[in-house]
């Protein structure tokens, strides 16, 4: 049974409605279309989505009037669920649609390949292409215990369910599962990978003396969730960066992953605005400032978004969504509010 893009978009369109309601659930039918915020399943009306085949163009195919985005059913599960890969697509649509799994088709035999150099960016890629999407996994489950809920536009956080952990050259390996976060430079190249091992229940960090550590090239790169624009978010850590965005579900932002790393982060030549989430500490005020003078250098407009504590995950754990959105909603242009957060209920 075929995977190819075209066979499996076309019969995505087929069930274009049921496509719909399983992965852009805040949306609802209007006439001949599907309405919804947009790709990622944002509550909202501006992204439409042709239901049966008319003279305008056929089924399953979706455009954003906001953002001028457009695709077909195949992009509608990629986006919504932040999937990165094809395979992971085409595996995604194809449980939906309750296909048989394809025969596999015969591979050329390949000389094993050297080992990549420890902590380098070949063993990063190495490390990323072993990963699987968070969805279902402890990674979520982790997450969800952090209180962050708003995954969307995170394909590049993976899963490793057995993750090589070693403190020093002195100690013997030990196995844990990890959130393995993709970082890539502005061309999306895999140019590093940062993991935190976990609890086997996914309840939170593992019991290790070293709970976090990178690899690769991360100088000027980053964890990057959502697609590039004129705004964005960036911060220091993983789950700092999407307790921000947990309350600003339309902004794309980066995850630095140290002060020194958020201090050096290169800028998309369509920036124009860029919120700097700081961490509540020296080294954070430090990259903060760096960044802002960065930024205003060439021409972005940079402003600061201070938590409340230490930083925006302790604020989400300790106040709860409603109260973090009223704080950072004074901090935001007055524009940003209505294009990228989250309405009060």
């Amino acid at each position: 049974m075929s995977r190819k893009p075209h066979d499996l978009a076309r019969r995505l369109a087929d069930r274009a409605e049921a496509v719909c309601r399983h992965y852009l659930s805040h949306g609802r039918r209007q006439g001949q279309y599907w309405l919804v915020g947009d790709v990622r399943n944002t509550p909202g009306r501006s992204m439409f989505v042709r239901l049966k085949d008319t003279a305008k163009g056929p089924a399953g195919k979706w455009t954003d009037a906001a953002s001028a985005e457009h695709g077909d059913l195949l992009d509608v599960i990629r986006e919504s669920l932040g999937l990165i890969d094809f395979a992971d697509v085409a595996e995604e649509a194809r449980q939906f649609l309750s296909l048989p799994h394809p025969d596999p088709e015969p591979q050329p035999k390949q000389h094993a390949r050297a080992p990549a150099p420890s902590g380098s960016a070949e063993a990063a890629r190495r490390l990323v292409a072993m990963c699987q999407p968070i969805g279902g996994t402890l990674v979520e489950a982790y997450l969800r215990g952090r209180g962050i809920t708003a995954l969307h536009g995170t394909g590049n956080l993976r899963f490793h369910p057995r993750c090589y952990y070693r403190p020093d050259e002195h100690s013997p390996t030990e196995i844990w599962p990890a959130m393995v976060g993709v970082v890539t430079d502005l061309s999306d190249r895999i140019t590093g990978a940062h993991r935190t091992w976990l609890t086997p229940d996914g309840s939170g960090k593992a019991p290790i003396d070293i709970q976090r550590k990178a690899m690769g090239d991360l100088l000027g790169h980053a964890v990057r969730f959502g697609l590039s624009g004129e705004v964005m978010a960036a911060g220091e850590g993983i789950e700092s960066v999407l307790s921000a965005r947990e309350v600003m579900p339309g902004m794309s932002a980066a995850a630095a992953l140290s002060a020194a790393h958020l201090a050096a982060i290169l800028f998309h030549g369509t920036l124009r605005r860029l919120y700097v989430i700081s961490d509540h500490d020296h080294a954070g005020n430090g990259a903060r400032n760096t960044l802002i003078e960065r930024a205003n250098a060439v021409g972005i407009e940079a402003i600061a978004l201070s938590p409340m504590l230490g930083d925006f995950n302790e604020d989400l754990r300790t106040f709860g969504r409603d109260a973090l959105m009223a704080h950072i909603r004074v901090q935001l242009a007055p524009q940003d509010v209505a294009r990228f957060m989250l309405r009060a209920a």
